[in-house]
C-alpha cells in the first residue's frame, strides 16, 4: 500500500491539506478518518480493477452470493489489516497525534444487515477474497438498517438507523451498470416462428442501480466484489408517462413507492402491504444481480449452455429463491432458450443453503400476490410445480397427501424452501445436526427424492475479524507463541494445545482476558454508569432475541441467583456479571418484555447494596458488529443455550470460543461438533437432547405446570414475574411471560432445563475457582477453533457444491506488476 511509514505520513498529509482545504491542526477525527477510509480506496483501486480483468481474460469461473443481508461492520480496520499495513498506520497516525481506535469510531456500522445470517454472508465475503477466490456478494443497499435499538426506562425504543448519514466511504456509484426490473403489467402470448414468446405488457419499471463496495483479502493481491443495489424511478417526471392533471402528484407517489424497495431492511410483514413490499425487495435483488452477472457473463461470448462452467449462483437462505424463476425468464424470454434446456442450466448453476428448520422462517407467497405483482415469474413457479408433481405422480401413485406435502404450491402459497430445493442441484445444511434434522425430518420426503443433493457445510467466521482485529493482543501472543502460520492456515491453532499445561503462557493469557474485560467494563461505565468487578465471571449473552435463544432462561436464572443472596446474605459466590445484548423484531411483543425484564432486574440488582459486590446485570444497547468486537474478547463464558434441535448452527459460539470463553450450552447446532472436539470437561453442557424434545412434542406428554410446581426456585422466579416487587414495577407486568410458560406450557422447554441450567452454573462457579484449570480449558478451545474459520468452510463449498479453484499466483503477481 504504502512503501513505509514516512511515505504513508507524507501522503497522508498531502491529502488531508488537499481534500479538506484546511490545515492538519484544525482536523478532526471524522476528517482523519475520511481521508485515510479515501487513500485506501485508492490503493485497492488498481487492483480491483486489474482482477475483474484477470477473471475475464482468465474465463474464470465466479461465484455470486445472494443475500438479503450483508453484516459486513466497519470495514477502516479489517481493511487495514488485511492489506498488511494496521500497525505501521497505526504507528504512522500515533506520531501525528491520532489514535486509530479513535479514528475507527469515527466509522458507522453497515445497516446492511442483523444477525447471523448477514454476519455469515460477511465472513464468507472475506475468507473467499483472501482465499484467492472469484466470489461476489450480491445484496440491497438499503438506506436504513433494521434500526437503532435505544432503551428508555428498560424498554426497547426503535429509532430510523440512517448509517448513510455521513455518506459511505468505501462504495462506488456504478450508474452505467444500471438495469431495469419490472412489477405488475400483465403477460400477453403470441407465437413467433413456431415457438410461444410471452410479453409482459403495462409493467411498473425501476432502475436498479448498482453500488460496488471492495472486498479485500488478506495476503492475496486481488479484490471481489460486494455489489448491493438501490432502487430509482425510471419516470423522468417532465416527459414521462404519468401527465394530466394531479400528475406531479402521482409521479411523487411512484417516486416514494420506487425508493421504500431499497429503504429498509426487512420492512414489517404482519400486513399486506409490508408483505407485498418485502416480496418486491426479494424479486428486485434476484432480477438485478441476474441481469448484471449474465452481461459480465455474455463478454466471454460463450453459449449459455456453459453458464453453469462459468457461473455459480448461491443463494443464502430462501429469501433469495426467486433467482430460480427469474434465470428460466431471462434464458427463456430473453436469450430464446426452450423450457428444457432453461431448466437444465438452471439446476446446474443454483445451490442453496438452508438455515433454519423453524416453520416460521421457512417463508411462504400467497399465489396471488405473486401473481399481480410478478405476472410472467408466477407462471413459470406454477408450471415448474405443474412438471414436478407430474413427476412426483409417477413415482408416488395415489399418495395424493405426500404429493400435497411435497409440492411447491399448495393451499394457494408458495413454498419458497420447496423450490429453492428442487430449482438447484445442490442443499446444504448449516452444521452436522441442522443437516441431519433437515435429511431425517424435516426435508425428509425430498432428501428420499434427491439423495445426492444434501450436504452439511458447517458454518464458520472470519478469523481475522474475530481474532486478529478484535482482539490483537491474543493475536501477537499467538505469533510469539506458535509462528505466524495460523494467520492463514487457522487450523494451526492446534498448536496452541501443547501449552496447556504452561503456567506462564496461562498467565499471560489471563492478563490479556483481564485487560480485555477493563476496555469493556470502562465502555459500560460510559454509557450506564455501572461499575463491573473486572475479577468476576463475565457471563455474556449476545445475539438477536428469540423465543428459541432462551434469553429467557438465562434472566430466570439471574433472579434465582439474587433470591439466593437476599436470602443468605453472607453466602460464598464467586462474583457474577451477567452481560445482555439483543435486538427484539419490533412486533416480538415477547421478545420485548424480555428486554424490560432484563433490564427491570438489572435496575434492581445494581441498584441493591446487599448484593453489589457479588452480582451485576447489564444490558448493551444496540447491539452491533462493532459491539461484539468489544464484548467476545471479554466474556468468560458463552452462553449458547438454545432448545436443542432449534438452532441450526450459531456463529457466536464460534467467535466466543476462539477468545478463549467457555462454552455454556445445550447440544444444539454447531455446540454438537465442537463438544465432539473438546469433550465433556471443556464445555459445560446441560439440558436436553433432541430426541427428547421430540419426544415430548410428538407425546405432548409435557406439563410446564406441574415442572414448576416440582421446583420451590422456580416457583418463586414466576410469582416474582407478576408480584409487585422485586422486579415488576406494577402488578402483572410480566403476565405475557408467564402466560407464556404456564398458560402456554412452555414451548422452548425454558422450565423444564431450568433445573439442570442452574446446577451447571454451580459448576462453572467450581471451575472459575482455579484460574489454572479455567485457563487450561481456555487453551483447549483456542486450539481447536481454528476448524470452525470461515477459510474451511469456504474451502468445502468451493470444492464440494461450486467448483471453483483460487486464483493462480502468476495472475496475483500480475495483478500487483
Amino acid at each position: 500500500m504504502f512503501s513505509n511509514k514516512e511515505a504513508f505520513k507524507q501522503a497522508f498529509r498531502e491529502q488531508l491539506v488537499g481534500r479538506l482545504g484546511k490545515p492538519m491542526q484544525e482536523a478532526q477525527a471524522e476528517d482523519v478518518y475520511k481521508v485515510l477510509g479515501g487513500m485506501i480506496r485508492e490503493q485497492v483501486g488498481k487492483n480491483w480493477a486489474e482482477t475483474n480483468q484477470a477473471y475475464k481474460e482468465g474465463q474464470e469461473k465466479q461465484v455470486y452470493y445472494f443475500s438479503l443481508e450483508f453484516l459486513i461492520g466497519r470495514l477502516l480496520g479489517s481493511n487495514l489489516l488485511n492489506l498488511g499495513v494496521l500497525d505501521m498506520v497505526r504507528q504512522a497516525l500515533g506520531e501525528l497525534g491520532w489514535d486509530l481506535e479513535e479514528i475507527e469510531e469515527q466509522e458507522t456500522d453497515a445497516g446492511l444487515g442483523n444477525g447471523g445470517l448477514g454476519r455469515l454472508a460477511a465472513c464468507f465475503m472475506d475468507s473467499l477474497a483472501s482465499l484467492g477466490y472469484a466470489g461476489h456478494g450480491c445484496g440491497i443497499r438499503y438506506k436504513y438498517g433494521l434500526f437503532e435499538q435505544r432503551i428508555v426506562d428498560g424498554n426497547q425504543v426503535e429509532l430510523p438507523d440512517y448509517w448513510l448519514q455521513k455518506g459511505n466511504v468505501w462504495e462506488e456509484r456504478r450508474p452505467d451498470k444500471k438495469v431495469e426490473v419490472q412489477f405488475w403489467g400483465h403477460v400477453e402470448t403470441r407465437e413467433e416462428d413456431g415457438r410461444l414468446v410471452f410479453e409482459t405488457q403495462d409493467a411498473e419499471t425501476v432502475w436498479a442501480v448498482p453500488y460496488d463496495i471492495p472486498l479485500v483479502g488478506y495476503g492475496h493481491a486481488q479484490v471481489n466484489t460486494l455489489r448491493i443495489w438501490s432502487a430509482e424511478s425510471a419516470l423522468d417526471p417532465v416527459r414521462g408517462p404519468i401527465r394530466g392533471e394531479g400528475g406531479y402528484y402521482r409521479f411523487l407517489d411512484y417516486n416514494r413507492s420506487v425508493e421504500s424497495i431499497s429503504a429498509f431492511l426487512y420492512p414489517d410483514d404482519s400486513n399486506y402491504e409490508g408483505k407485498l413490499l418485502r416480496l418486491k425487495q426479494q424479486y428486485f435483488l434476484c432480477s438485478a444481480g441476474l441481469q448484471s452477472i449474465l452481461r459480465t457473463f455474455e463478454k466471454l461470448r460463450l453459449p449459455y449452455s456453459q453458464l453453469p462452467d462459468k457461473i455459480a449462483l448461491h443463494i443464502n437462505d430462501t429469501h433469495p429463491t426467486l433467482v430460480i424463476p427469474e434465470l428460466m425468464r431471462i434464458l427463456m424470454d430473453v436469450k430464446g432458450l426452450g423450457w428444457d434446456e432453461a431448466w437444465d442450466i438452471t439446476t446446474r448453476t443454483v445451490s442453496y443453503t438452508n438455515h433454519t428448520i423453524l416453520s416460521e422462517a421457512l417463508e411462504q407467497w400467497p399465489v396471488n400476490m405473486v401473481r399481480e405483482l410478478l405476472p410472467r415469474v408466477s407462471l413459470i413457479i406454477e408450471e415448474i410445480n405443474k412438471r414436478y408433481c407430474a413427476m412426483l405422480l409417477e413415482r408416488y401413485p395415489g399418495q395424493d397427501i405426500k404429493i400435497g406435502e411435497m409440492a411447491i404450491i399448495h393451499g394457494e402459497q408458495i413454498r419458497m424452501a420447496h423450490l429453492a430445493i428442487v430449482g438447484s442441484y445442490s442443499v446444504n445444511g448449516v452444521a452436522a445436526l441442522h443437516t441431519q434434522i433437515l435429511k431425517e425430518r424435516e426435508m425428509k420426503p425430498f432428501h428420499e427424492l434427491y439423495p445426492g443433493r444434501f450436504n452439511n457445510k458447517t458454518n464458520g467466521i472470519a478469523h481475522r475479524r474475530w481474532l486478529m482485529h478484535a482482539n490483537p493482543e491474543l493475536a501477537s501472543l499467538y505469533d510469539e507463541t506458535i509462528g505466524t502460520r495460523w494467520r492463514t492456515r487457522p487450523r494451526e491453532l492446534i498448536d496452541l494445545l501443547r501449552y496447556s499445561g504452561d503456567e506462564s503462557f496461562k498467565e499471560r493469557l489471563q492478563a490479556i482476558k483481564r485487560s480485555n474485560k477493563v476496555r469493556l467494563a470502562e465502555q459500560v461505565f460510559a454509557k450506564q454508569s455501572v461499575r463491573l468487578d473486572t475479577s468476576s465471571i463475565f457471563d455474556v449473552q449476545v445475539k438477536r432475541l428469540h423465543g428459541y435463544k432462551r434469553q429467557l432462561l438465562n434472566i430466570l436464572h439471574v433472579m434465582h441467583v439474587y433470591n439466593q443472596l437476599k436470602h443468605n446474605p453472607s453466602l460464598d459466590v464467586v462474583p457474577r456479571t451477567f452481560i445482555f445484548g439483543a435486538k427484539a423484531a419490533p412486533g416480538y411483543y415477547l421478545a420485548k418484555q424480555t428486554i424490560k425484564l432484563i433490564n427491570n432486574v438489572a435496575d434492581t440488582i445494581n441498584r441493591d447494596v446487599d448484593v453489589r459486590d457479588k452480582l451485576k446485570v447489564v444490558f448493551l444497547e444496540n447491539y452491533s458488529v462493532s459491539l461484539a468486537e468489544l464484548i467476545i474478547p471479554a466474556a468468560d463464558v458463552s452462553e449458547q443455550i438454545s432448545t436443542a434441535g432449534k438452532e441450526a448452527s450459531g456463529t457466536g459460539n464460534m467467535k466466543f470460543m476462539m477468545n478463549g470463553a467457555l462454552t455454556l450450552g445445550t447440544l444444539d447446532g454447531a455446540n454438537v461438533e465442537m463438544h465432539e472436539m473438546v469433550g465433556d470437561d471443556n464445555m459445560f453442557i446441560f439440558g436436553m437432547k433432541v430426541d427428547q424434545i421430540e419426544a415430548y412434542y410428538r407425546d405432548g406428554q409435557y406439563s410446564a405446570r406441574k415442572t414448576a410446581n416440582s421446583d420451590e426456585r422456580l416457583r418463586e422466579v414466576l410469582d416474582q414475574l407478576v408480584n409487585d416487587a422485586p422486579f415488576t414495577r406494577h402488578e402483572r407486568e410480566f403476565e405475557a411471560i408467564y402466560q407464556s410458560l404456564i398458560d402456554h406450557n412452555d414451548e422452548y422447554f425454558v422450565l423444564k432445563d431450568f433445573a439442570a441450567y442452574v446446577d451447571t452454573q454451580v459448576h462453572i462457579e467450581q471451575v472459575y475457582r482455579n484460574p489454572s484449570e479455567w485457563t487450561r480449558r481456555a487453551i483447549v478451545n483456542m486450539a481447536h477453533a481454528g476448524k470452525f474459520s470461515s477459510d474451511c468452510t469456504i474451502q468445502q463449498y468451493a470444492a464440494d457444491i461450486w467448483n471453483i479453484v483460487p486464483l493462480q499466483n502468476d495472475v496475483n503477481k500480475r495483478i500487483l506488476s
